[in-house]
């Protein structure tokens, strides 16, 4: 009797276990702070080793350049021009100057991004705004914080949501 006992409180905690650990592994539906700069460092990384690639690869949001909503943004360092953006609801920025961007509460944001990338390489900065998650059909904006660095003659970003 004290065995079987035993047994089930021992199969019981191992079951537990299991199941906790599950659960903290479980991934968010959002992205994180720590995930969006992990993805920045990996642009950084894909950019360096082949432009020309990287930026098909932001705009298309292959190699893992589009996960939940975590995505990077790419711009020329020279005139603002933005070059790739891996949401598919921003396409539309495409080819527009970085430096005229306006979130939804009348915050001109697009400078602050601009004026990041002109820093050293690989210094990051910080830029906080407003803007619609990229799986969000009403488009509402939300308090956004991005990562923004210089990449030779681009500009990259990565932000979450908050």
């Amino acid at each position: 009797m004290i065995r079987r006992t035993f047994m089930i409180a021992a199969a019981s905690s191992a079951i537990l276990a299991v199941s906790l650990t599950a659960f903290a592994q479980q991934r968010s539906k959002y992205g994180t702070e720590e995930e969006a700069k992990a993805m920045l460092t990996k642009a950084v990384a894909a950019l360096k080793a082949d432009k020309t690639k990287a930026l098909e690869m932001f705009n298309t949001g292959e190699g893992g350049f589009l996960d939940r909503d975590l995505y990077p943004f790419c711009f020329n360092k020279s005139d603002g021009k933005i070059l790739a953006v891996s949401n598919p609801h921003s396409k539309q920025y495409i080819g527009k100057d970085v430096r005229s961007l306006t979130d939804a509460k009348g915050k001109v944001y697009g400078p602050e991004l601009y004026a990041a990338a002109q820093k050293p390489d690989g210094q990051i900065s910080e830029v906080y705004y407003m803007f619609p998650r990229p799986d969000d059909p009403t488009a509402t904006p939300v308090q956004k914080e991005s990562y923004v660095t210089g990449v030779g003659d681009v500009g990259c970003g990565v932000g979450y949501y908050e």
